[in-house]
């Protein structure tokens, strides 16, 4: 894996944050706080960057198990910035019974549900308070590999953590003091209870980086699971109408 000077990379992220928003016509953002590392660091970046009087941070639990809305509050808290928590489970719960057709079986369809909803009302929140951006949270490995929900987590204006492996966010987090009980919980986006990252994907996030980092840096992959490789590599290749702008149609001349 790469060596890099974390402090110096926090100050860089947060110098990058601040003259993007500035290219924008923007000075403030909206982060979504889950309880989890990825939405901590990127809440706490943001902070530094810009201020805290010019983050809003909003809570969006949706069916969501208690322990990760104590956790987001107690982020929202260590950061020192005011926080709102707004229970989408009505509003979810609600559209489900107005649809034409239940889905009551398939838990990735009503999951994906959770977190368009959850988009859609960072983005009512953004453009209430005019001159504001969505941060996004994912990182390296997530983007990758497909690990979001399009339109939904994959729905922001930028993303800080998004060229970093899962390992780097960690070691950014320790820079930033972010609570020891964050770091060392089990990443999972929340939307089912038990619901783990790992266990969803079938990889461990260390796996993933390392295969990463070699794809990423034209390293070959001796020593490495010859299946998971191809895992990961099966898993890009499916991300990818993920990760690029809609297209359209060319007209040509014939």
């Amino acid at each position: 894996m790469r060596e890099l000077d974390i402090n110096q990379l926090n100050d860089s992220i947060q110098r990058w944050i601040r003259d993007y928003i500035n290219a924008a016509n923007a000075n403030k953002v909206v982060v979504g706080l889950s309880g989890g590392i990825d939405s901590a660091v990127t809440a706490a970046l943001c902070v530094k960057a810009l201020g805290k009087q010019n983050v809003v941070v909003l809570i969006l639990p949706c069916e969501s198990i208690s322990a990760d809305i104590e956790d987001a509050i107690m982020v929202a808290k260590f950061l020192a910035i005011k926080y709102e928590v707004i229970d989408l489970t009505p509003v979810y719960r609600n559209f489900l019974q107005n649809l034409p057709q239940k889905w009551d079986s398939n838990v990735l369809v009503q999951a994906n549900l959770k977190a368009r909803l959850r988009m859609v009302t960072l983005y009512y929140y953004s453009q209430m308070l005019t001159k504001c951006l969505v941060a996004g949270t994912g990182n390296r490995a997530e983007l990758a590999i497909g690990y979001f929900t399009k339109y939904g987590d994959g729905g922001v204006d930028f993303e800080p953590l998004g060229l970093l492996y899962k390992s780097e966010v960690r070691a950014l987090a320790k820079t930033l003091e972010i609570p020891k009980k964050i770091i060392e919980k089990l990443p999972s986006p929340g939307l089912w209870p038990g619901q783990t990252d790992e266990g969803e994907i079938g990889l461990k996030y260390d796996t993933i980086d390392e295969i990463l980092y070699r794809i990423d840096n034209n390293i070959d992959f001796k020593g490495l699971d010859k299946e998971k490789v191809k895992k990961v590599e099966d898993l890009m290749k499916k991300a990818v109408h993920k990760l690029n702008t809609p297209p359209s149609y060319h007209i040509t001349q014939e």
